[in-house]
């Protein structure tokens, strides 16, 4: 069954879930709406996007240090105190400052991307596909595929999990709003890493943070 990006839009529409979870759910279904629909209900995502747009102004600050060389402090929100203790949620705040410290980005999100840095970046990638002899007529879409490879390395909700490669972590949180019934949002971050700037022998200790998270 051939999932068109008419059918996925029309799921989205009617149940507000992401993209991926439309198209799977859909996959699942056959390319049937009404049980797509009854799939992203069971799975709780069905109510997620309304559940996004509430304030979440509770949650927590977790600190993470690994080894005394990677230092990392992430604000989560929740949208109630009581969700802010619950354990699930204390965990996912973990796994999102192990990840910090694993993976380095440097926004939370594409939208916090600064557009000179954005333009930065594609010009950079532009001159790198022409200087591989790449024709003109097809470097801009090369670009456009290339920045998104950048996102995934800068922007922490475009990264894969490293607990779980398969999902991002945007797919991750998305699916704790479902379980958790609240929207949760990750705020901001800052991460430190000792000699960071220094110029010394390179010492990775993020790959290091990585191997043992994936353990």
């Amino acid at each position: 069954m051939n999932i068109t990006a008419g059918m996925v839009k029309e799921l989205r529409e009617k149940t507000g879930a992401g993209m991926m979870d439309c198209k799977k759910a859909l996959t699942d279904a056959q390319g049937n709406i009404d049980k797509a629909v009854e799939v992203l209900r069971e799975k709780g995502l069905a109510a997620v996007a309304k559940k996004a747009g509430r304030i979440a102004a509770e949650g927590l600050v977790e600190a993470y240090i690994h080894g005394g060389r990677i230092g990392v402090l992430v604000e989560v929100n929740s949208e109630t105190d009581f969700v802010a203790k619950n354990q699930e949620f204390k965990e996912f705040v973990k796994d999102v400052a192990m990840q910090i410290a694993a993976s380095q980005p440097q926004f939370v999100s594409k939208e916090e991307v600064p557009q000179a840095e954005i333009d930065k970046e594609k010009e950079i990638l532009r001159k790198q596909a022409l200087n591989e002899g790449k024709p003109e007529k097809i470097v801009d879409k090369m670009v456009e595929g290339r920045i998104e490879k950048y996102y995934k390395e800068v922007c922490l909700l475009e990264q894969p999990f490293v607990k779980n490669p398969d999902v991002t972590v945007s797919q991750l949180l998305t699916e704790k709003i479902a379980k958790i019934g609240e929207n949760i949002s990750i705020r901001r971050f800052v991460r430190f890493e000792v000699g960071e700037g220094i110029e010394k022998k390179s010492e990775n200790f993020a790959e290091e943070v990585a191997k043992q998270i994936g353990q």
